[in-house]
Order: structure tokens, then sequence, then C-alpha cells
């Protein structure tokens, strides 16, 4: 920014002057091709490019949220939105509303509720499994839930697995991940079937990756958003105005299973 103009407030965000963007100091136009939207999102949020491992695990956390099917909250509400003729920012923008402490801001919760006994763990001197215990056992008596753990539909999430490998293969298995397996095994030894769903783990290696809980829920509102898009554009060019949304009775009639690997 040149001296000669006032300045009443500043960001480090983007710099914007003629023909020049740069994001956290790098010209948008060398971040576009090499740089996958993972590794932008992490660079917005952290101001810095992760390396080649952590953008791919990024990359793989948006795609695990971009969407969960016609029944999640914010599902309905960006559906039921666009059926009263709303325009598609205003029903996207219902969608994200109704993403909250109920609806995705499970990540958030249990980020801190996995920090509260990594804190635990260390304040005690004892193993993330008795601290684990003694945290879900204040919940228990608080008439709480551990957030991320369970889910109205699977019983193994598919997506658990598949992003704490990529967090093991991008070395980000630290502290948090150890809890929340910590936690997974105080269920399994009470013989709770409350496996870890995708939030947990979201949960887990985003703050292990360095994140403030703050900033979970938007990461899952940006990876929703793609999803609510699609919702929004389905509901005004297959469905009547104003119907009556039912969100059990409904049938999926997409595409047959494939696969990326050939003859898999």
């Amino acid at each position: 920014m040149s001296d000669d103009k006032p300045t009443t407030w500043t960001t480090g965000i983007t710099q914007i002057e003629p023909n020049q963007v740069r994001l956290r100091g790098y010209d948008i136009g060398e971040l576009m091709g090499p740089v996958s939207f993972g590794s932008a999102v992490y660079l917005i949020l952290r101001g810095e490019l992760p390396d080649e491992k952590v953008g791919r695990l990024m990359e793989a956390i948006l795609v695990s949220s971009i969407d969960h099917g016609a029944t999640p909250p914010s599902a309905l509400a960006a559906r039921t939105a666009a059926s009263t003729g709303a325009s598609l920012g205003a029903s996207v923008a219902a969608g994200l509303l109704a993403i909250n402490r109920y609806h995705g801001g499970a990540i958030e919760e249990c980020a801190h509720q996995l920090a509260h006994i990594v804190r635990r763990c260390d304040e005690t001197g004892d193993s993330l499994d008795n601290a684990a215990k003694a945290v879900l056992d204040e919940l228990k008596a608080d008439a709480q839930r551990m957030a991320g753990f369970g889910h109205r539909i699977h019983t193994n999430d598919p997506r658990t697995k598949r992003l704490f490998d990529l967090g093991v293969e991008a070395g980000v298995d630290g502290r948090h991940m150890e809890a929340a397996r910590a936690v997974h095994r105080v269920f399994v030894s009470t013989g709770k079937n409350l496996s870890m769903n995708v939030d947990g783990a979201i949960a887990a290696v985003l703050a292990d990756l360095g994140f403030e809980p703050s900033v979970m829920n938007g990461l899952f509102m940006i990876a929703r958003l793609p999803g609510l898009v699609a919702h929004v554009v389905e509901e005004q060019t297959r469905e009547r105005p104003m119907r009556k949304i039912d969100p059990i009775n409904h049938a999926y009639d997409g595409p047959p299973p494939r696969s990326l690997t050939p003859n898999h």
C-alpha cells in the first residue's frame, strides 16, 4: 500500500492493487494451477502454504463433508427456501444458517473435548485412556455426550479411517488423534458401540494441524457449500414449487456405485 493513502484499518489476508492480487503475499496467478483448493484454504486461514501431504489431507477433509444426502438440516433448509422461489444465493444462505452447534458444530465441540482430555493427561500425568475415561464420566454426570462419536446412520463411518490414515501419512498424528483413539477404546471397554464419526476425525486431525476450534465450523461450511448448491439447483429444476418436503420418504436415483479404480 502506498504511503499517500490514508489508513484507517488493516488486513493481513489479501492485498489488492491495480492488476495485482496477492493472497497472504502470494500472487494469485502463481497459486492458480499448482495449488489445490485445500491448500489455498489452509493458506488463507493459517497464513502459510502446507506441504504436499498436508495439502492432500486438507483436500480429503473438504471432500469428506461435501454432502451427506438430502436429510441433514442444512440441505432441508436450502431446499425448503428454494421451493419458495428463493434465489440460489438466498437458498444456499438458508442452508449455511442451519449449520450450528448440533449440525456441523460437533467438530468444534469435539476439538474442545479432546483438548480437555490432553490437558488432563498432562496435568495429572495419567494415561490418555484414563484421562479419556475421567472426561467421559464428567460428561455423563453433567448429562452431556462426547461429540464426534456415534452416528444416526453409520455404525462404522467410512470416512473416519480414511482421514486418520491420511493424517498418519502426513505426519499429523498427534495428541488429539491419540486422544480420539483413547475415547474409542474407553467406549469399547464399556460395551458401547460408539465409533468415531467423520466430525470426530476432522476435529482430531484439524486440532493436530494447529487449527483453533473456533474456525472448524467454518471449515465445515466451506466443505458443505458445493453440496448445498447442488441440492438447491436440483430442487429448482426437478421439483414443484412450495412442495411438502418429507425428510424420510425419499429415494436416490443417481448413478449406480462406481469407482475411480478400473474394474473395481
